[in-house]
């Protein structure tokens, strides 16, 4: 069989493309050499957002379309994506009051009608923030919390029900232009299989340079600058006890998010470190462990040290190499580069981007496929909810699914409801009681969602299901 199109990569932008491609009705097939998310889509600070902070670099335009794209993906996944308020508190040796508030006004035009409320200021004390004293006025806003690696799962279930092809643990190792085809060897299992595509897409995020010049032997005008972000995972403190998320200014001008993470924890990052390694092998070092630690504890009440932490990640993010020094400065945006030759065997190589614009990348790099698909129709991307996400109120949604399985641990399908949305009646289809899921690996974790794990969502691992299709491996020894 020859495939319309071929994708490198299993990770947001990967599994964006393959399922912007199959609902057009392009046979796509998409091979990742790992499990899908295993890396940067994994290692986000699971947050679908504008991006405030790059306001101060004059990315009015990615903003706009971050916050756009925020609007539209709470509708599509609501099951893994929520409104989430944040708030910013006003550190009076950073930046003047009147320059958070103009940027705040300028966020809020820039989302425009949208269903979040709008950014407001707040006076501060001890009844409605664990803030030190010394902040005493602040401003929240809102943007969105997403399960990161569960909505590159819900992108690969889409793609695959209208027909897309999803490999995981395939390596690809060639790619050569024959006879206005693309020939693509994939290794998997120690064997090693060819397939034929029209049109090739690199998607291969951290990877990416190394697909362009060790796989198609090609020559590219982008390249990526890796920059590593780590996080801890930390208890949440008993003396928080708000509901939102905080975002840090530090006075080295960057900015770190606390944010509330699976009810139990508090999540904070990130850091920006230039990175040369594999991106395979990165991980948080000591000097970003105790970075993170020191400037959370110079807002808050409560102290951490580094025997709270519990969880500690580190991923590293593709962005596209620019002239800025810091990292922290290089841009989020994306750049994509099509090569064909005679106007045949297209490949596209993707640089950069964020979690938040995927759909929109990927609605564009579909689009550039037009000429070698003249029929092509547009993207149904925009109105297509996700595997899961048809799901008009997310609250009223819960609570019907807990009156249907009312012998259920409420906890345990409050979890499943947010993880699978209407999927969980496929997940729990003949289940009457707790014995019916089989056997209990702790912390609301069954053989039956093990199984449908295994069967449904290409988990191979224990890693596969207790990191990235559940989060579990937080509760878990």
């Amino acid at each position: 069989m020859t495939y319309d199109v071929f994708v490198i990569g299993g990770g947001i932008n990967g599994c964006g493309i393959a399922a912007d491609a199959a609902l057009r009705g392009l046979s796509v097939i998409l091979c990742e050499q790992d499990d899908l998310a295993s890396y940067t889509s994994s290692y986000s600070s699971k947050l679908i957002h504008g991006g405030l902070r790059y306001l101060e670099y004059y990315e009015f335009n990615l903003v706009r379309k971050a916050l756009h794209e925020r609007e539209r993906l709470l509708k599509l996944a609501p099951h893994l994506i929520h409104p989430l308020p944040t708030l910013l508190p006003h550190n009076k040796h950073l930046r003047p009051s009147w320059m958070i508030r103009l940027g705040l006004i300028l966020y809020d035009l820039l989302a425009g009608k949208h269903s979040m409320p709008r950014s407001t200021f707040l006076r501060l004390n001890s009844s409605n923030t664990s803030l030190k004293p010394d902040y005493t006025k602040g401003y929240l806003y809102y943007d969105g919390a997403v399960d990161d690696s569960r909505l590159v799962v819900a992108n690969a279930l889409q793609a695959q029900q209208h027909g897309a092809e999803i490999h995981t643990q395939s390596k690809v190792i060639r790619a050569t232009r024959v006879h206005n085809l693309w020939e693509i060897a994939v290794t998997h299992a120690d064997t090693t299989t060819v397939y034929q595509a029209k049109t090739l897409v690199n998607a291969a995020g951290p990877w990416v340079n190394n697909i362009i010049t060790d796989v198609c032997h090609d020559e590219a005008k982008h390249h990526v600058r890796l920059v590593k972000g780590s996080h801890i995972v930390v208890p949440k403190p008993s003396s928080y006890q708000e509901q939102n998320a905080y975002i840090l200014q530090l006075a080295d001008q960057r900015i770190i998010f606390v944010i509330p993470y699976f009810e139990q924890f508090l999540l904070i990052g990130t850091t920006d470190v230039d990175y040369q390694d594999d991106p395979a092998k990165a991980s948080i070092s000591m000097t970003e462990r105790d970075y993170l630690l020191k400037n959370v504890n110079d807002y808050f009440t409560w102290q951490l040290t580094a025997a709270n932490i519990v969880h500690a990640f580190a991923g590293v993010r593709p962005l596209v190499a620019d002239e800025h020094a810091n990292a922290s400065s290089v841009t989020r945006d994306y750049k994509i580069e099509v090569h064909a030759v005679n106007q045949q065997t297209p490949v596209v190589h993707i640089f950069g981007g964020k979690i938040t614009t995927y759909r929109k990348l990927s609605e564009e790099v579909v689009n550039l496929l037009r000429p070698y698909f003249p029929n092509l129709p547009y993207s149904k991307t925009a109105t297509a909810p996700l595997p899961g996400g048809d799901i008009a109120n997310m609250q009223n949604f819960i609570a019907q699914v807990q009156r249907d399985f009312l012998q259920l641990p409420e906890a345990m399908v409050k979890r499943m409801a947010h993880a699978y949305g209407t999927r969980i009646y496929q997940l729990l289809e003949g289940v009457s009681t707790i014995a019916d899921l089989g056997m209990d690996y702790g912390h609301s974790l069954y053989q039956r969602e093990i199984d449908f794990l295994k069967n449904t969502e290409w988990a191979t691992s224990m890693e596969d299901i207790l990191w990235r299709r559940t989060k579990l491996g937080l509760c878990n020894t």
